[in-house]
């Protein structure tokens, strides 16, 4: 098998617990229950009616024990283990996100696609609107792309817009980046990411879910999900997103977990600023710079050391000549406007140039 915990768990345990898992009525505090009174998933389900009943456990949840369905799935996910690359980690074993575990309600199961053991590397979310604007779309690559280069991994919720930027930025900077899902692995939703979530588990990143495998996108299941992007992660950075945004439900979750939460301001006139200016106001930090978030993060031991002394950038050394404006040194430099435009934006997300009145200046030190 492809998970590493059959030396905790035999073949027939784990099947049992993915039966248990299957059945109506069966959240985290009642698995727990069963676990916990019945010392194991296969005693649970051998155990007569009564006991169950005792433990509150509704008659639907007790007759769905023998249904074929539930001992059909739990076969299908125990076949779909089989593959490469296709785990199941448990609350209980050792490859558990360390982090994760520490959540009240944190997952029995999680399956997982890709590699598992970037679970437990140091994460930081970037969320946002699913309509995000345009700037805020560069703003998510930006930042996904320099706390990549920074030895952090990406976790989102592979949703339209923000979620979506910041999966990809952290594909093409060569980093790892999670994808947290609302749905079952094998239910992929939304379907326009399919390419995305491939590319994903194909470069050594990877999808999870704590749902079962073929559970479709029931919308009380995107909120739970949220608890578990805010679980694994350092801190949550909050793009934009407007007063009704999810995105808002993870960053409470998050700072209720006691991580970080970041929000970018944006302009009072904007929908989309709402949100992270509500987040602002109750104690998330407020943050222009990528440099900002490893600040508040030094402590944390197990980073990888950030590069200081990163080569000099040829439009950083024009600035350290003279203060100029984005077209002056479009035509010093002989590159494209945009081109420019998007190295300013970048360099600005480091914390390493700022713009005043117009002109571009090299920040010292």
């Amino acid at each position: 098998m492809s998970n590493h915990h059959s030396s905790l768990c035999s073949p027939a345990e784990i099947e049992a617990r993915l039966r248990l898992h299957r059945l109506p009525e069966v959240g985290l505090r009642r698995f727990h229950a069963l676990l916990k009174a019945f010392g194991s998933a296969s005693s649970a389900l051998s155990a007569p009616a009564g006991a169950w009943r005792a433990l509150g456990m509704a008659q639907a949840t007790i007759d769905a024990r023998r249904s074929a369905q539930v001992r059909d799935g739990a076969l299908a996910a125990m076949a779909w283990l089989e593959r490469p690359g296709q785990h199941l980690l448990m609350w209980d074993s050792p490859g558990y996100p360390a982090l994760l575990a520490e959540i009240d309600d944190a997952p029995p199961l999680l399956f997982v696609a890709g590699d598992p053991a970037l679970l437990d590397r140091p994460q930081l979310a970037i969320v946002g609107s699913r309509r995000a604007s345009p700037p805020a779309i560069d703003n998510a690559r930006g930042f996904a792309r320099c706390l990549s280069q920074a030895g952090f991994t990406i976790t989102s919720g592979l949703a339209l817009g923000i979620d979506g930027a910041a999966h990809r930025a952290a594909l093409q900077a060569g980093g790892g980046t999670i994808g947290v899902l609302g749905t079952g692995l094998q239910k992929l939703y939304p379907q326009r990411h399919r390419e995305l979530a491939k590319a994903m588990v194909d470069s050594g990143s990877a999808l999870i879910s704590e749902f079962p495998l073929d559970a479709g996108p029931l919308p009380g299941n995107f909120p739970r999900r949220n608890r578990i992007i805010s679980g694994l992660s350092l801190g949550v950075l909050v793009v934009e997103a407007s007063l009704a945004s999810g995105s808002l439900i993870t960053a409470r979750l998050a700072a209720e977990q006691g991580r970080e939460v970041y929000a970018i301001p944006g302009s009072i006139h904007h929908p989309g600023a709402k949100g992270c200016h509500q987040l602002i106001r109750d104690g998330a930090l407020l943050v222009e710079s990528v440099e900002q978030i490893l600040e508040t993060l030094q402590g944390w031991q197990n980073l990888p050391p950030v590069s200081v002394d990163k080569p000099s950038h040829p439009l950083l050394a024009l600035l350290h000549a003279a203060p100029q404006t984005s077209e002056a040194l479009a035509v010093c430099s002989k590159q494209p406007l945009a081109q420019v435009l998007a190295q300013l934006t970048e360099l600005e997300l480091e914390g390493r140039v700022s713009n005043e009145a117009g002109r571009w200046f090299a920040r010292v030190g």
